[in-house]
């Protein structure tokens, strides 16, 4: 073969490597907020967290102030007050009424949830 079959597969190469590239990073971007949210990250208030939204605000409230005969505030003094400690524990193993979280939110999940609480007064 002469020259000119090389350099249309050298092409052909170039290309679909710049089409590969772009593609994942395509990819990457779209899903970049899905992960960002999947992993419980917001803008750190506790009831804009997706993960607050989904596995607590039923007994707490959407506002974070409780409900009546559910699950207490989470922006009163007592909750705000609490230990990092005491309320990743509360977080993964329940307490009273509360059912436990352990395997179904992450570690990085129910760290990020205790930090919006103790920030959210």
């Amino acid at each position: 073969m002469d020259g000119g079959g090389t350099i249309f597969s050298t092409d052909l190469v170039t290309w679909g490597t710049r089409v590969k590239y772009f593609s994942s990073a395509f990819i990457v971007l779209l899903l970049a907020p899905v992960a960002a949210a999947q992993a419980g990250r917001s803008d750190g208030k506790l009831t804009d967290n997706p993960v607050y939204q989904t596995n607590c605000a039923k007994c707490h409230g959407k506002t974070g102030e409780g409900r009546h005969f559910a699950g207490p505030s989470l922006v009163s003094e007592k909750a705000v007050g609490a230990s990092s400690d005491e309320l990743r524990t509360i977080i993964t193993n329940g307490k009273h009424h509360m059912p436990k979280f352990e395997g179904k939110l992450t570690a990085e999940e129910i760290s990020t949830l205790v930090r919006e609480i103790k920030q959210s007064k």
